[in-house]
């Protein structure tokens, strides 16, 4: 049980050590952020692979056709998706279909595109991934068993590494 003169002294303890309330508030990240004296000391800004930004997953038994998807950070297609978009990175699982015109700077494909494709920075095809149509990358790997058909380019300064 609690009792009453215990609980009031250690309050006034506390009071009497300097220690003091705090206020937690959330920070940008979603995580509790101290709010004291302290707080003015600079921080260290989060490392951007670590910040989560807008994120979009077509499950495995979802079909969506005719979409624009704008403000997506990282895509993520475990279904089947007809659209046009421009991104930071997509994903397209084994089983996963993506039709239509995309940009973006990281693309790993593990299951197939078809349709215009540009990958600013890396395009990724692992051995279950088949990519075909118009397609552009900056750099490019794609593991053995890994298809690419159409009508294939470079952006300026690129290199491609087949394994």
């Amino acid at each position: 049980m609690f009792n009453r003169d215990g609980v009031i002294d250690k309050k006034d303890e506390s009071q009497r050590s300097g220690l003091r309330n705090v206020n937690l508030t959330p920070d940008l990240a979603g995580t509790p952020a101290r709010q004291t004296a302290d707080a003015a000391k600079p921080k260290t800004p989060p490392a951007t692979d670590d910040t989560p930004g807008s994120k979009l997953i077509v499950g495995p038994d979802i079909k969506m056709k005719g979409v624009e998807i704008t403000n997506c950070d990282t895509l993520v297609v475990e279904g089947r998706l007809e659209a046009s978009m421009d991104s930071r990175v997509v994903q397209i699982a084994e089983n996963g279909v993506f039709t239509g015109t995309v940009s973006m700077d990281v693309a790993e494909i593990f299951g197939r595109f078809d349709g215009e494709l540009t990958a600013r920075k890396q395009l990724v095809i692992h051995a279950t991934g088949r990519v075909s149509g118009h397609i552009r990358y900056g750099n490019i790997r794609i593991e053995e068993g890994g298809e690419l058909t159409g009508d294939v380019s470079t952006i300026a300064g690129a290199k491609a590494v087949v394994r």
